[in-house]
């Protein structure tokens, strides 16, 4: 999981929000400042579709290496190239429409996004009390690489309606998102599975400022 707010990426320009909520994968490149943070650079790399394309070709490529009287053969077969292509993209980086719901049984789905949105309250609700807040909606966006059989790739920002903006978040408030948002039996993994099934990759959890408690004030006044 990567928080992603000012401090934790080397393009904080991709920050600017023109509408709620802000939207990464397919739109902009995250670069973290700490490549481990996002599960490596390789796997990083792996969302961009020229990368995943010399990966599947891969295997042709060292053939042709290695057997010279293959290469001209399979250099002139650009239809076994489109169809791995599309096999590795298709079939094994993402799920077919007809097996989503397989993926996971409807009831556990629905209890895995309940425990999401009362870990991502209770998360805002930290936060929002640690910054004394008493008006003002915030969301918890939390989004997910679409590429199945992968490492989760997982951004989470706290979102503001007033601006809007993306806040900028100290170091220990990402610790209140690290500790809190997936606490098992919640893990980006099995968030990657519900998203699967669902075909959904971008939850918004909102939250009303209006809403924290004077013990959660208090108890942030005294941390």
């Amino acid at each position: 999981m990567l928080v992603v707010t000012h401090d934790t990426i080397s393009n904080p320009a991709i920050l600017v929000v023109r509408q709620l909520p802000r939207k990464f994968f397919g739109r902009v490149t995250v670069w973290p400042r700490d490549r481990r943070a996002a599960g490596g650079i390789l796997r990083l790399l792996v969302e961009f579709q020229a990368v995943r394309y010399v990966l599947s070709l891969s295997p042709l490529i060292v053939i042709g290496a290695l057997w010279n009287v293959a290469a001209l053969p399979i250099a002139q077969a650009p239809i076994l190239m489109i169809a791995i292509i599309w096999w590795v993209e298709m079939r094994l980086l993402r799920v077919p429409d007809k097996r989503r719901a397989a993926l996971i049984d409807a009831a556990e789905a629905a209890r895995g996004l309940d425990l999401l949105k009362v870990q991502a309250r209770d998360a805002l609700t930290r936060i929002a009390a640690r910054r004394g807040m008493k008006t003002g909606r915030l969301h918890l966006v939390v989004e997910q690489s679409e590429l199945w059989h992968l490492r989760p790739l997982t951004y989470v920002t706290v979102q503001s309606e007033d601006g809007p903006e993306v806040l900028r978040l100290d170091a220990e408030e990402r610790a209140i998102l690290h500790d809190r948002l997936f606490q098992p039996p919640l893990t980006e993994r099995l968030l990657q599975r519900i998203n699967q099934s669902q075909n959904t990759f971008l939850r918004d959890i909102t939250f009303d400022a209006k809403g924290v408690s004077a013990h959660a004030r208090l108890a942030a006044a005294l941390a």
